[in-house]
């Protein structure tokens, strides 16, 4: 396996795949093939047959998702179901983003809110406009106040995100222009998907995942964070745990400070 870092400062994994063979197969047929995989890998709390419907609606709304290939494009179903995200659809959980022929599974704002309460760690994103009252401190006493201007807000100008557990707190606060240097550096998808559609959500989503690098973390949360704008190949003779599959790419500033911080030094494994 060859490993090449680009000039945005990502880091993409290439392996030497096997090509399947081309069939007249679609993109649909693939998910009703793989409906029993899709079924085992979700939360009691989603059914297998609205997440079917979700997949095959993304497929519709997005007709570059056809040009995946089925291994990315399932390996990122898989990995939106096992997490208990859905998909391209209006909540925002978590999109799948097509990219050249491979497709790329993000979350979203709302789906790293979800992930972060269910691991028992309340947080809460906001932007900032050019009229509100906003102040912060940081230092032995850092402080946040951010008073909403009541209208004519202006334009946005930064975003911050907090996190609470328990007596704990912090937050991250960081303007728009480093949001847009943020992702211009470490999105391989800024030009296309949510980024363009959906800015102001996806920023509170890198303000909060930077957040949530010196937040407590569980096990199950830190690896749900780690398959954020992931490449992951399903293999039907694998058991296919996404959080413990292969990644062809991913986000170098997260997966270094977080890596070196919650691992284990000889296994590897998440803390």
């Amino acid at each position: 396996m060859t490993t090449t870092t680009n000039q945005q400062g990502m880091i993409a994994k290439t392996a030497n795949k096997s090509v399947p063979k081309k069939t007249n197969r679609t993109m649909k047929d693939y998910i009703t093939m793989y409906q029993g995989e899709i079924a085992k890998a979700l939360p009691s709390v989603m059914t297998p047959e609205r997440f079917v419907r979700i997949a095959t609606t993304a497929v519709t709304n997005t007709p570059k998702l056809a040009n995946c290939t089925p291994q990315s494009f399932i390996g990122a179903l898989l990995n939106a179901a096992q997490l208990g995200l859905e998909p391209n659809t209006p909540l925002g959980q978590a999109y799948l983003i097509p990219y050249k022929n491979q497709c790329q599974f993000q979350i979203g704002y709302l789906g790293m809110v979800e992930l972060a309460q269910r691991a028992g760690t309340n947080v809460d994103a906001h932007v900032v406009y050019a009229n509100d009252e906003f102040d912060y401190s940081l230092g032995l006493h850092p402080d946040i106040k951010h008073v909403p201007a009541m209208k004519d807000r202006g334009e946005a100008i930064a975003y911050y995100a907090v996190w609470r557990n328990g007596e704990n707190f912090g937050f991250e606060v960081m303007s728009r222009e480093d949001v847009e240097k943020h992702a211009c550096k470490y999105s391989k998808t800024f030009n296309d998907g949510p980024w363009k559609t959906e800015f102001d959500e996806m920023a509170k989503k890198t303000v909060l995942k930077r957040a949530l690098k010196y937040a407590p973390k569980k096990t199950d949360l830190a690896r749900a964070v780690m398959q954020d704008e992931s490449i992951k190949q399903f293999d039907p003779k694998s058991d296919n745990n996404m959080s413990d599959a292969k990644n062809d790419f991913f986000d170098v500033e997260y997966e270094e400070s977080y890596v070196d911080e919650h691992t284990d030094p000889d296994t590897g494994e998440v803390k």
